[in-house]
């Protein structure tokens, strides 16, 4: 059993959505997050990265900066750019990404189910990212970001959802990526009952981005443990899975690590056939393309473990290339490797070869949603930089208030 609760969702003013709302947090550098702040003030980047409202050299970290954010928040809302529904409800959030397209519904899910695994996770958290986050909350006291939940497909969701984008929308904006993003409000007691009583059937849910969110709600909920509010809920967008999109999540490495391209292409043939090709993107599970001095090879592998984990394509990358053979050991703190999102296509695997910031790049076939439902069934987690989600989930489309429904 899933348990969901309306509430009264902190938002974009429909006439100001189209400038508020936000890519979120992080996936934007420091450095990018001036440039949205000065090109848009109203955007809501100046509440998620708030230290690019302050002078460069501010520690992204210290309190000023989470105060900066909550002072954001409430500026934001005195000039009328948020506006917070009288009473709860649940949201509909549609995204369109050329032809792909998913609706999902945005509610508040129980901390408690978070804390028995009933909303599975497939990652490591870091305790730095997640302190951020904690801060981040406890000075807004909002959760002003949403966690991006998957469930399996449910008919009785379905067509909710399917009813639901039929009738007239809150809003509907195109942002900077041509990404068409549109807000539905249920407020009609009979439409939440549905929606509460088809979640109640789904028996898990699962993570597929924001786990530093949803872990630091977790945190800010036992730090208050016996106070007032409602910091035993998390904000989050429930999608189902097949809706979902996965882009791949590449590799880029800045030396040979005393291989020639030579050597390197022989101690690859032990563990893949390889061919050049004029296909820069792999064909399917299980095969790689690599750039290297200008040249696209295909890299098929053999011998793929049958296990959730080890069997993953960027399970075999690391242990059978970037470990062994470039002496990548750990990939989430060595700087030789850059991890470069799916949305960026192969083309900017290629310009950082070519132009000498790196010396060998590696396009991956996505992870697809059946590998991390397997993976967070099983209780294990997936090696770093695994899946790149798109479109994201945008800021500012719903927030909620700890000190209230």
């Amino acid at each position: 059993m899933s348990r969901i609760r309306p509430f009264r969702a902190l938002r974009a003013a429909p006439a100001h959505a189209a400038t508020v709302i936000a890519p979120p947090y992080d996936v934007i550098s420091e450095a990018e997050a001036r440039e949205i702040i000065a090109a848009n003030p109203h955007s809501f980047v100046r509440v998620g990265r708030p230290e690019a409202t302050l002078p460069p050299g501010t520690d992204p970290h210290s309190p000023a900066v989470y105060a900066a954010g909550a002072a954001e928040l409430a500026r934001l809302e005195a000039q009328g750019l948020l506006i917070q529904d009288d009473q709860p409800g649940y949201y509909l959030y549609a995204q369109k990404m050329g032809d792909h397209e998913q609706v999902g519904l945005v509610a508040t899910f129980a901390v408690e189910e978070y804390d028995q695994n009933l909303i599975k996770k497939h990652e490591f958290t870091r305790p730095d990212k997640e302190r951020d986050r904690v801060e981040h909350i406890d000075a807004a006291n909002c959760q002003s970001g949403m966690v991006f939940l998957a469930c399996r497909d449910h008919a009785g969701l379905a067509a909710l959802l399917a009813d639901g984008v039929t009738r007239p929308p809150s809003w509907k904006v195109t942002t900077e990526d041509g990404v068409v993003h549109t807000l539905w409000r249920v407020a009609e007691p009979e439409r939440v009952a549905a929606l509460t009583a088809a979640i109640a059937e789904l028996p898990c849910t699962y993570v597929a981005d924001g786990h530093h969110r949803s872990a630091a709600a977790s945190i800010v909920h036992r730090q208050r443990a016996g106070q007032p509010g409602s910091h035993a809920w998390f904000l989050a967008g429930l999608f189902p899975s097949s809706s979902l999109q996965i882009l791949a999540y590449n590799r880029v490495v800045k030396d040979l690590f005393g291989h020639t391209a030579a050597s390197l292409m022989a101690s690859l043939a032990a563990h893949f056939d390889i061919v050049e090709t004029s296909t820069p993107v792999p064909s399917g599970r299980g095969h790689f393309t690599m750039y290297l001095e200008g040249r696209w090879y295909s890299l098929a592998a053999r011998n793929i473990p049958d296990d959730p984990v080890a069997g993953l394509d960027v399970s075999v990358l690391q242990e059978r290339v970037l470990h062994p053979l470039l002496g990548i050991a750990n990939p989430r703190t060595d700087k030789r490797i850059e991890f470069i999102g799916g949305i960026r296509g192969w083309q900017e695997l290629k310009k950082l070869v070519d132009s000498g910031e790196g010396a060998v790049a590696f396009h991956l076939h996505p992870t697809e949603m059946d590998q991390l439902l397997a993976v967070a069934d099983a209780g294990q987690v997936m090696p770093p930089k695994s899946t790149w989600f798109e479109p994201k989930l945008r800021d500012a489309v719903a927030m909620h208030r700890l000190d209230g429904p």
